[in-house]
């Protein structure tokens, strides 16, 4: 019998807000593309002089090497310090030839690379899974996890910051497709779930306003383009706010965007479908104050702090909504949220 193959280390390069390989096992948000190499059960980052030291008080990591220190190395030897260069040397000093890499890397790198004497092998999709469970189901300690698990913990941040939760939403799949369901029952892998929550500070009475849709595991191609729609559908919002601005034409024109995309509204199956409520509200010592950015006629002054929350909603795909909270400006608006938007997790 032949003796069983050493697993391969992993080698991952991509920027963790907007690829889930490499959130999962760092634990760590950066928009720019970063090296993450696993040999074994050890896992070290290679990262900008910029994330450096972040990365060492905040990611899952054994250690944290410097990229430019690699880069320099490559120039000092008579080289160019592109991304392979550097990638190929960082696997030279760990005495690495041959590496695990995802379906999603990137092609022309993994040219590059194999042109330095690194071979690449691709991984199994999902990448790491452990991410979802066995039989389709999300599971925690053995048993199916649920909407109500995952309220309970979203719930028990809240309190944690001095704040009171209320009716916090955690819907899975077709649950979502009813905005204000608050979603019940275990959940799926590969699924939406849409999680909004409307804290109330103890201290001021004011309340925050946040929705994300995330998927835990891979999310569908359609999913996909459903998400970046809606996401395209809340910079759309945030370009139009402005004082003096229509909350009735900013909300129209967001809808006309979804509907020439492709994605109407109305009734199907029995249900409303589509994007059917406001696109955001005014926000402050009630969770619904004017001015509104909806079908019904508004207009948008300096100071108001309003939400920009469209969606989209479909039988069979689940709902998609993305929220964000802004103040108006003299000038235009400002992004008051700072919570990332990741779809996989």
């Amino acid at each position: 019998m032949s003796p069983a193959r050493r697993p391969l280390a992993r080698l991952l390069y991509a920027a963790s807000e907007t690829d889930a390989d490499i959130l999962y096992p760092t634990a760590f948000f950066a928009p720019d593309p970063f090296l993450f190499i696993q040999r074994g059960r050890r896992r070290i980052l290679v990262m900008s002089d910029l994330e450096m030291d972040r990365a060492r008080a905040q990611a899952r990591v054994d250690e944290v090497r410097s990229w430019s220190a690699a880069a320099k190395a490559e120039e000092a030897a008579g080289g160019k310090a592109t991304p392979a260069a550097v990638i190929a040397r960082a696997l030279r000093g760990l005495g690495l030839r041959q590496v695990e890499v995802p379906r999603s890397f990137s092609l022309g790198l993994a040219m590059d690379l194999d042109a330095r004497g690194v071979r690449l092998e691709v991984g199994p999709d999902p990448f790491w899974p452990t991410r979802i469970g066995r039989d389709g189901w999300l599971r925690r300690e053995g048993r199916r996890f649920t909407a109500e698990d995952l309220r309970s913990a979203v719930n028990e941040r809240i309190m944690a910051l001095g704040c009171v939760p209320a009716h916090t939403i955690c819907a899975p799949g077709d649950q979502a497709v009813d905005p204000h369901e608050e979603g019940h029952g275990p959940i799926r892998a590969h699924t939406p779930v849409v999680m909004d929550i409307f804290p109330r500070s103890e201290r001021t009475g004011y309340f925050g306003d946040l929705t994300r849709t995330v998927v835990r595991g891979r999310a569908s191609e359609r999913l996909r383009e459903v998400y970046a729609l809606v996401n395209e559908g809340v910079r759309l919002g945030h370009r139009r706010l402005r004082p003096g601005a229509s909350g009735q034409a900013i909300h129209c024109e967001i809808q006309d965007l979804f509907t020439a995309s492709g994605y109407p509204t109305g009734m199907r199956d029995g249900r409303m479908q589509g994007f059917f409520h406001g696109t955001g509200h005014g926000l402050g010592l009630e969770i619904h104050e004017p001015p509104s950015i909806s079908a019904r006629p508004s207009i948008l002054r300096a100071g108001h702090v309003v939400t920009v929350e469209p969606g989209l909603y479909y039988l069979g795909l689940g709902g998609v909504r993305i929220e964000d909270v802004a103040l108006v400006t003299r000038s235009g608006s400002r992004n008051l949220t700072r919570v990332p938007k990741v779809l996989e997790i």
